[in-house]
């Protein structure tokens, strides 16, 4: 009786495992392709604006210097 038992159980284990493997695997699959098909049709965003944002929180110069240098940095990557 305990063999059963723990027959059983190392069924139940495994498929549990299994289970979770293929729903991970095909979760990966899955957002892959739609981030793949994402970056194929979706349109080039302009975002030249960007530098060009008034700050208007009293900001001194120095740190909107170093933001829109980010904001450039970040737009070139």
């Amino acid at each position: 009786m305990d063999n059963d038992l723990l027959a059983e159980a190392i069924n139940l284990t495994l498929f549990g495992m299994g289970f979770v493997f293929v729903f991970l695997t095909l979760m990966v699959v899955v957002t892959t392709i739609m981030s793949l098909l994402v970056k194929r049709f979706q349109p080039n965003l302009n975002l030249v604006g960007a530098s060009n944002i008034e700050l208007s929180s009293g900001i001194d110069e120095r740190t909107e210097a170093i933001i829109k240098k980010a904001i450039k940095m970040h737009i070139k990557t």
